[in-house]
């Protein structure tokens, strides 16, 4: 039999998609083992060839489109999105950073305020996770509670009973064919509709200043509550946490698992189990399944979970990333706060990745030139993005000349933004197949240029723009085919799972900033469609 999902949705967050993470000696090792073995077999090929230059240093100009060859890096960039066995925590550890946003800028008052709603079940929460042999720790218990329903005990996800309900978020058929609660979905949906009644009724006299029927009302309220949580358990926070420790421990003794009982606590355990058998195993990782399922390597169980329009994939990261949270809230409340306000400062976490105070924009035309001169820039390769599937716009950099620069002043990267654009577009051609192209519309920009742009248009952030210091591209959204759309959707996900960008859709662009360790960890990898390797 298959089991439904616990719960359809989140009242706490968008049903769509911090902590800084760092790659420890080990999985960095790992990642980079990989790609030195792809790359001597790219040394070997170039020497075969009669090319191959040394390796140079980060301070000095990649050929540019008249100079050198350029190579194809699609092996490698594929390898550096697949899943490598070694450290399965740092994967864990780096998607739950990637996918956290969310958890700070759409739950009700903001991350400090949602941690404190939570803590306040912490007793709750602890007895509901001590019972023998629990599936669950209490702090990760606590983490979904976050997800769930940002502590609040009465949310709806849908605004039917029948919907997803409660602390917990247990949908009506679940909490009665599987977990055993009894609840009378026909009778706490009137009281729930008294409920409104009488919310509206309390509104009214309070803008009309009548105190005593307000206060009336009042009472009206919590009797109604009162009798509505005798009828559906879900309404109660120990019944519901109770009812969502039983969930866990059927889908543990189903999957084996802690990790897939939790995946699908959001996902349902029919549909992951669907996921693993595609895979070709009954229990096993999320860290391996999700890290090792693509479109190429995987393709039925890519195709399941890329069926998920409602975060199910991404469910069991955003879990750990709450439970990040609220460590941080009990450690360490105001640095929170400062965490928070960087995160939900834009739409994404770049601001997070990239503080403005620790990375000014480059003033002008000459500082750019200076930049370049020093090698902090690199100007655009052009012979080797185009080899890797990423053409320049020729109208990048069209404000130059009223800055009296040429455009090519404003088409250069930090080494570790061009080795991520490298790797973007030699994944989306290997798994297209194809010899179209994505497009660049935007890299560098001095803050004169982002001054005229403000003028220009009003998609232009008035805010701080990582474009000023180099580290944030922008792709066009105007694609070849369905299949490079999906395929270019695919890639930036899978490297927002490995925190090495942070994206958001523009109206006509995907704009995109590189982690400042990708220059470290793709480097190799731009060496490759240099031709260097």
């Amino acid at each position: 039999m298959t089991t439904r999902c616990l719960r359809t949705g989140t009242p706490g967050l968008p049903r769509s998609a911090a902590v800084h993470s760092s790659g420890t000696p080990r999985r960095d090792r790992a990642f980079l083992a990989v790609l030195a073995l792809l790359l001597a077999i790219g040394v070997i090929t170039a020497v075969t060839r009669g090319g191959g230059n040394p390796q140079k240093t980060s301070a000095q100009k990649p050929a540019d489109a008249a100079e050198g060859a350029s190579g194809d890096a699609g092996s490698a960039a594929m390898a550096a999105l697949r899943y490598q066995a070694g450290d399965d925590d740092q994967y864990a550890e780096r998607a739950a950073a990637g996918f956290s946003h969310p958890l700070y800028a759409a739950v009700p008052g903001g991350a400090v305020a949602t941690a404190k709603r939570v803590a306040a079940w912490r007793g709750e929460i602890e007895k509901a996770a001590s019972v023998d042999d629990s599936p669950v720790d209490a702090d990760t218990l606590e983490a979904l509670v976050y997800l769930e329903s940002a502590g609040r005990p009465n949310a709806s996800a849908t605004g039917k009973i029948s919907g997803a309900i409660g602390l917990t978020q247990i949908v009506g058929g679940t909490a009665n064919d599987l977990l055993g609660m009894n609840v009378d979905l026909a009778r706490s949906q009137d009281y729930t509709d008294e409920l409104a009644k009488v919310t509206k009724q309390i509104a009214r006299w309070d803008a009309r200043g009548s105190t005593v029927a307000a206060t009336r009302g009042r009472k009206r309220l919590e009797a109604l509550r009162i009798a509505r949580a005798k009828t559906d358990g879900r309404f109660v926070p120990a019944t519901a946490l109770a009812a969502t420790v039983r969930y866990l421990e059927i889908a543990k003794d189903k999957l084996g698992r802690e990790d897939l009982a939790l995946t699908s606590y959001h996902m349902g355990i029919g549909n992951l189990q669907n996921v693993l058998a595609a895979y070709g195993r009954k229990s096993v990782s999320y860290v391996q399944l999700y890290f090792d399922v693509d479109p190429k390597r995987a393709p039925k169980a890519y195709r399941i979970l890329s069926q998920f329009q409602d975060d199910s994939a991404t469910y069991y990261w955003r879990i750990l990333a709450a439970k990040s949270i609220m460590k941080q809230y009990r450690e360490d409340a105001g640095a929170l706060a400062a965490t928070a306000k960087l995160v939900t400062s834009k739409a994404s976490r770049e601001d997070l990745m990239h503080p403005p105070d620790a990375n000014p924009g480059f003033k002008d035309g000459d500082a750019l030139q200076e930049a370049e001169d020093d090698g902090e820039l690199i100007p655009l390769p052009i012979a080797a993005l185009n080899a890797n599937g990423v053409a320049v716009s020729p109208a990048m950099g069209e404000l130059a000349g009223r800055l009296k620069a040429p455009r090519s002043r404003y088409r250069a990267l930090r080494r570790g933004s061009l080795a991520t654009l490298v790797t973007i577009g030699a994944a989306v051609k290997d798994l297209t197949g194809g010899k179209k192209v994505l497009v660049a519309t935007s890299s560098v920009r001095d803050l004169g240029y982002q001054s005229l742009l403000q003028s220009e248009t009003v998609q232009a952030t008035h805010a701080y723009s990582l474009h000023t210091s180099g580290w944030a591209v922008d792709v066009s959204r105007s694609y070849a085919s369905t299949r490079q759309a999906q395929m270019f959707q695919f890639v930036l996900t899978r490297m927002q799972a490995l925190n090495l960008i942070s994206f958001v859709k523009e109206p006509e662009a995907i704009h995109f900033t590189a982690a400042d360790d990708t220059e470290a960890r793709l480097g190799p990898i731009l060496e490759v469609a240099l031709g260097r390797s």
